[in-house]
């Protein structure tokens, strides 16, 4: 954008006024500054990928893309209206310069207050949220399903204990943690997915069966909360909005069509837009 002549310190001698928002990887100054890469790479050198672990011990590829979304647009958006806000008392605008690798460094914040309080620093699969202990995993069931078990506290972990009929030597925190998961998975397998969902129905433990993505859009919580209720229209045909949090308000009202691709150039290059 400097190359341009579109960087910040150039237009806004234009307005001084002017927020402008920059969203990159390592930010706008640093040895990183320049260095391309993606989602995968940002979770890779902020120390979230060296987090998980399958059962060869290797890190797995996440699923969802956190640095663009969680560490890139919602801070620009949390920034943005936290600059809109200071310009209208100081009548000054703002660079806001988002770094996706740091802000990703929150997410992790469990593991850095282990590290730099106690130098005890967590690696892949050996820690509470990465899967060193039964009170924070995912067991198979018998019907090659998943239950995701996280009664964490006591009060969680005793009814857990109870409805699944864990042997009592194995129930306290000071029972070898290896031997207690294994234990857990045993149970876990001997039932399907949906008997393990009637069986621990009302018993307050934080268990779940893991869902797909079109079982997740088809959850009668969904449904009943009309998460996806906004529609987007292109061509005549509809398909449900992302559910953005800054859309909330939104929520059932019938959203409108975007541009299509190229949608205006002409007028914008003649000067017309």
């Amino acid at each position: 954008m400097d190359r341009l002549g579109l960087g910040y310190e150039e237009l806004k001698r234009i307005n001084p006024a002017l927020i402008y928002c920059s969203i990159t990887g390592w930010g706008q100054s640093g040895p990183k500054a320049m260095v391309a890469a993606h989602d995968l790479n940002y979770m890779s050198e902020a120390g979230i990928l060296g987090l998980s672990a399958g059962k060869d011990g290797a890190p797995v590829v996440p699923p969802v893309l956190a640095a663009d979304i969680a560490a890139g647009a919602y801070p620009a958006v949390i920034n943005i209206l936290l600059a809109l806000r200071n310009r209208e008392t100081t009548k000054k605008g703002a660079h806001l310069d988002i770094a996706m690798g740091e802000n990703l460094l929150t997410f992790a914040y469990w593991g850095l207050g282990n590290g730099f309080a106690a130098d005890q620093w967590p690696g892949g699969g050996d820690a509470l949220v990465t899967g060193g202990s039964p009170r924070y995993q995912i067991y198979a069931t018998a019907d090659g399903r998943y239950l995701a078990a996280a009664p964490i506290e006591d009060r969680f972990w005793i009814n857990f204990c109870e409805a699944i009929g864990l042997a009592e030597e194995l129930r306290p925190a000071t029972a070898d943690q290896t031997t207690v998961i294994d234990a857990v998975a045993r149970i876990i397998e001997t039932k399907s997915a949906s008997q393990w969902l009637h069986e621990l129905a009302g018993r307050d433990v934080c268990c779940s069966v893991v869902a797909s993505l079109k079982e997740a859009v088809n959850d009668p919580h969904i449904r009943a909360r009309k998460v996806l209720d906004r529609k987007v229209t292109v061509d005549g045909k509809s398909i449900p909005a992302l559910p953005l949090p800054v859309l909330g308000m939104f929520a059932g009202a019938v959203g409108g069509s975007p541009p299509r691709l190229g949608a205006g150039t002409s007028k914008l290059l003649n000067g017309q837009g």
